[in-house]
């Protein structure tokens, strides 16, 4: 498979490195999802995997947000056919991806080297670490300014890190940390000079790399079923309502304004 919006390279051994990219918003789009999630499922055939890390190709931008101009036209196709919230079947592709990478025999670690919102942060959060990039940067779950929710495990895994109260606060505030607030809540491993992450990055996956493979996938086996048997009904949950949002006008019409570069606060409740 080619990849469009992935550049792999191999920087150490046991070490398998992804730069994504999609100039020039740097948003998450569907197609990159769906080569990250091949990427992924390709690694579990190789026994030599260690540990994955992903970073972002733009200067000062893991991953900008999930691309709103695919939500928007989402949301206003329901709410113009007038269909209503779609009953999910399946997991969304993204959190598929997610779920992958939890399962994985290997470690993965977000190398977040800048602005990780919304559906970007959500994916860093799927990972096993997170190390950030100090500086001038924003990562968090912003999406209830634009009328939805967290659609990629961000409600479910927010929950998991923090606890209901703090996930509460952050979320139905739609609050952006900066990145020492982030590691001083907890949500990440690391903090590191911009300039020194990707080298950071490289010294903590080798020090995993050096570790018995077998024990590493072990170990994460079981710290994940220790935090909850239960996490793919709870994305599940979340998914459905995401989806309730989406079918929504006032959704449609804030992620549109968005997209405009415009705030938008007229909210009508339906």
């Amino acid at each position: 498979m080619t990849n469009r919006h992935l550049d792999i390279d191999e920087p150490a051994p046991g070490v398998v490195r992804c730069v994504m990219s999609n100039p020039p918003r740097h948003t998450l789009c569907a197609p990159e999802v769906a080569e990250l999630e091949a990427f992924v499922k390709g690694l579990a055939v190789r026994d030599d995997v260690r540990v994955v890390i992903f970073t972002g190709a733009a200067d000062g931008v893991f991953i900008a947000h999930y691309e709103v101009g695919e939500l928007a036209d989402s949301a206003e196709s329901r709410v113009a056919a007038g269909a209503g919230p779609e009953e999910p079947r399946a997991l969304h592709a993204l959190n598929r991806l997610t779920l992958a990478m939890q399962g994985a025999r290997f470690a993965t670690v977000a190398a977040v080297n800048g602005n990780a919102g919304g559906g970007g942060w959500e994916f860093a959060l799927g990972c096993d670490f997170r190390l950030l990039a100090d500086g001038d940067f924003r990562v968090g779950l912003p999406e209830t300014g634009v009328g939805i929710i967290p659609g990629a495990g961000g409600t479910q895994r927010y929950v998991k890190l923090l606890g209901v109260a703090r996930a509460l606060d952050l979320i139905l505030h739609g609050t952006l940390l900066s990145p020492q607030d982030a590691f001083g809540l907890g949500l990440a491993h690391g903090l590191y000079p911009a300039e020194g992450l990707a080298s950071a990055a490289l010294r903590f996956a080798g020090n995993l790399a050096m570790r018995s493979p077998l024990a590493l996938a072990a170990a994460k086996r079981a710290i994940y079923a220790a935090q909850d048997a239960e996490v793919e009904a709870g994305l599940m949950v979340e998914q459905r309502e995401f989806a309730a949002c989406m079918a929504s006008e006032d959704a449609a019409r804030a992620l549109r304004a968005t997209l405009a570069g415009e705030r938008w606060s007229a909210w009508q409740g339906r």
